[in-house]
C-alpha cells in the first residue's frame, strides 16, 4: 500500500476525494509504451485493461472477465479490492463512486487518459444532481513515480504503395469525401493506428505495436501531422510537403487545439471509440464535438487486394512457425516449462523474414495456469509442461507484411472425459462459425451464437467475445468489426464486409483446473453461388451473402477430440480443414516436418 499512500498524499494536497487511474495512453491504445504503465505501478496488475479506483480510505481495481483470476493473485495481500465486471451484484464504478462519494467531494483524472464516453458519464451522472466536482486536468503522477519512463520518439518508416495499395493523398481525399458527405468540417484524429494508416507510415514506439505516438488534424483545406521531430526525417518531410501536409510537434497538440480558431456551431468529428475527454472539452468550449466513429476507422478495416495478398502469405509463414513449435513441442524428451516454450516460439517466429516483432506478449499456459485467459509466465512463476493434460498456446507475430494472431491447445497426454468433450465442442464451435454463409447486413453480435452453441448445449460457455478484428502491421486488436454476444449501447455495431480480417476462438476455462480455446483468423468474403439450384419463387437473387476465407492453417489437436461428438458434418468441415492445411502448408516444411503434419492432419 506504499505507492497508493504515496498518491493520497498527492491527493490531500490538491484538494481530491478520489482519484481515476485508467490503463491507457492519451490516444486510447490497449496496449501502452512503459509511460503511461501508471496503474501498474501502483496496482501491481499486470492485465491489459483494467482500472484502478482510490479513495482516502479504499482502493478497488475494476477488470473484466479474461483477468479474473490473474487479477485475483496479483493483488493478493495489496489491500486493493478486486471488482468483477459485469457479475452479479457488482457495481460499475460509477455505482461505486456514487456510493462512496458526497455531495461537494472532488473527483480527479487525467483526461487525457479518459475516453470521452468514460468522460461524459462521469460529467452527467456524478456532476449533475450528485454535485461532485469534477477535476479532468490531474496527473498526480509527477512526485509519486521517480525514474519514470520517458515517452519514446522511435524513427519512423513508410510504406510504399506495393505494400499499402493506397497512396496516401489518395487516403487523405477519400477521408475527405467522407466528412463532406456527413457534413464534418474538421477531423481530430488521436487514434494510433488510424493516423499509421492515412499517412501509410508505421513506428515503434509502443511494443509489440508498430505505431509512432502522433495526432492528427484534417479539413478540406488543410491536414496536419503531430509527430516527435526526432521520429521522422528530411525525405518524410519533403514526401509531406508534397501532400500538402503541415508537420507540427507532438508535443504542441494540446496548445495547438486551445488557440485553433473555430467558428461557433462549426462541427468537429471526434472518433467516439478513441478521442479522449480533455480534447472533447477543448472543442465543446469553442465549437460543435460530434462524436462518431471516423471515417479512417471502417476504411481501414476494409482491406485491399493489395493488402490481402500480404496478409495471406504471412499467414502462411507464421502458421508454418507454429506447426513446427507444435511438432517441436510433442516429441521433445526434456522437461519444458512455460517460459521456454514461450521462446520457443517466438524465435521461430523471429527465423520467418520480414519479423518485426511479437504482436503480443506470448500467452504459454499449462494445466490450471489456462484457465487464465491472458495469462503471463515470467522466470519467477511459471508451470513446467508435464505429459499429461493441456498445454495452451496463444501468440502472433507483427511482419511487414501482416499482423498475427493463433492459438492452439495441445493435448500433452492422459486428459478425463469431461476435458476431452470441452475441447471437442470449442473446436465444433470454431469450425461451425469457420464455415458460417450470412446474409450481408449481419454484425458480429448476429454470428456470436454459431460458435457458442456446441458449448451452450453442454451448459458451458466463455466470458470473452469470439472475435477481434486484426490490423494490417497495426494493432492485433483492431475495430470496429467484432463478434461479441453482449449488447452494449457504448459500442456501435458494425456491419461485417468484405476485406475486413476477424479472429474466431471460443474457449472453456475451468478454474484451477484447464483452460482450451482454439483460434482460427477469417477474412471476410462475398459467399460462392450455392450449387443448389435457384428457386426463384422463394429466393431474392439481389440479396448478397458472405462467407469467410480461413487465413491460419495449423492443425488441430485430434487428440482431443471425441469422435461421437462430431455430427457428420462437423467431420466433413475438420477433414476438409485439415486437408487445406496439409495441401497449403507442405510446401513451407522439410520432408520430417511434412511427414508430421501428414500425420496430424489425417482424416477421421
Amino acid at each position: 500500500m506504499k505507492k497508493i499512500n504515496l498518491l493520497r498524499n498527492e491527493m490531500k494536497k490538491n484538494g481530491i476525494d478520489c482519484y481515476i487511474v485508467p490503463t491507457s495512453d492519451y490516444h486510447g491504445s490497449e496496449y501502452v509504451c512503459p509511460a503511461f504503465e501508471g496503474r501498474k505501478f501502483l496496482s501491481g496488475f499486470t492485465g491489459s485493461a483494467g482500472t484502478l479506483v482510490v479513495t482516502e480510505s479504499e482502493a478497488g481495481l475494476w477488470t473484466d472477465g479474461r483477468y479474473f483470476v490473474q487479477a485475483e493473485q496479483e493483488l493478493a495481500g495489496t489491500g486493493i479490492t478486486l471488482y468483477r465486471m459485469g457479475e452479479p451484484k457488482v457495481p460499475t464504478i460509477i455505482e461505486y463512486l456514487k456510493k462512496v462519494m458526497k455531495k461537494g467531494q472532488a473527483l480527479a483524472f487525467d483526461g487525457r487518459l479518459v475516453s470521452v464516453i468514460s468522460g461524459k458519464k462521469m460529467a452527467e451522472e456524478l456532476g449533475g444532481s450528485e454535485k461532485i466536482k469534477l477535476n479532468y486536468e490531474s496527473d498526480l503522477f509527477t512526485n509519486i513515480w521517480p525514474g519514470r519512463p520517458l515517452i519514446p520518439a522511435n524513427m519512423i518508416w513508410e510504406l510504399s504503395i506495393d505494400w499499402s495499395g493506397q497512396s496516401t493523398i489518395d487516403k487523405i481525399n477519400t477521408v475527405r469525401e467522407k466528412m463532406k458527405k456527413s457534413g464534418n468540417p474538421a477531423l481530430i484524429l488521436n487514434s494510433l493506428d488510424d493516423i499509421m494508416w492515412l499517412f501509410n507510415i508505421r513506428g515503434s514506439d509502443i511494443p509489440e505495436n508498430p505505431i509512432a505516438l502522433s495526432y492528427a488534424y484534417l479539413t478540406e483545406e488543410k491536414a496536419v501531422l503531430f509527430i516527435q521531430a526526432k521520429a521522422i526525417g528530411d525525405d518524410f518531410r519533403k514526401v509531406m510537403t508534397a501532400n500538402n501536409v503541415e508537420i507540427a510537434e507532438y508535443d504542441v497538440f494540446y496548445d495547438w487545439l486551445k488557440n485553433l480558431k473555430l467558428e461557433p456551431g462549426q462541427k468537429v468529428l471526434l472518433d467516439s471509440d478513441k478521442c479522449n475527454y480533455f480534447i472533447y472539452k477543448l472543442i465543446k468550449d469553442k465549437a460543435v464535438p460530434v462524436l462518431d466513429l471516423s471515417p479512417t476507422t471502417a476504411l481501414k478495416a476494409v482491406k485491399n487486394e493489395v493488402e490481402l495478398n500480404h496478409i495471406r502469405e504471412t499467414y502462411r509463414k507464421d502458421s508454418a512457425a507454429v506447426i513446427k513449435f507444435i511438432k517441436w513441442l510433442q516429441e521433445k524428451k526434456e522437461i519444458v516449462n512455460e517460459v521456454e516454450a514461450a521462446k520457443k516460439m517466438d524465435s521461430l517466429r523471429s527465423e520467418i523474414p520480414g519479423f518485426l516483432d511479437v504482436s503480443f506478449g506470448t500467452i504459454a499456459a499449462y494445466g490450471a495456469n489456462a484457465a487464465m485467459a491472458h495469462y503471463q509466465a515470467d522466470e519467477a512463476n511459471n508451470a513446467t509442461i508435464e505429459k499429461a493434460g493441456f498445454f495452451l498456446i496463444d501468440s502472433g507475430g507483427q511482419y511487414y507484411g501482416g499482423t498475427t494472431d493463433v492459438t492452439r491447445t495441445i493435448v500433452m497426454g492422459e486428459i478425463n472425459v469431461d476435458m476431452k468433450r470441452h475441447f471437442t465442442a470449442t473446436v465444433r464451435g470454431m469450425l461451425n462459425l469457420s464455415n458460417l454463409t450470412f446474409l450481408y447486413g449481419c454484425t458480429g453480435r448476429s454470428l456470436d451464437i454459431i460458435a457458442r452453441k456446441p458449448l451452450w448445449d453442454i451448459r458451458s460457455d466463455y466470458k470473452h467475445g469470439t472475435g477481434h478484428g486484426i490490423g494490417y502491421m497495426l494493432s492485433v486488436h483492431e475495430g470496429p468489426q467484432r463478434i461479441y454476444m453482449p449488447y452494449r449501447k457504448d459500442i456501435a455495431e458494425t456491419i461485417l464486409e468484405p476485406g475486413m480480417i476477424i479472429s474466431n476462438e471460443p474457449g472453456v476455462y475451468k478454474a484451477g483446473e484447464y483452460g482450451i480455446r482454439i483460434e482460427n483468423i477469417l477474412a471476410v468474403k462475398e459467399a460462392a453461388l450455392s450449387d443448389e439450384p435457384a428457386n426463384d419463387e422463394l429466393t431474392n437473387v439481389d440479396e448478397k451473402f458472405l462467407a469467410f476465407e480461413t487465413l491460419t492453417l495449423v492443425p488441430i489437436d485430434l487428440a482431443g477430440i471425441d469422435e461421437a461428438q462430431l455430427t457428420v458434418a462437423d467431420k466433413k468441415e475438420l477433414n476438409e480443414y485439415h486437408q487445406q492445411v496439409y495441401n497449403v502448408m507442405a510446401g513451407y516444411l522439410d520432408e520430417e516436418e511434412k511427414n508430421w503434419l501428414k500425420e496430424a492432419t489425417r482424416c477421421i
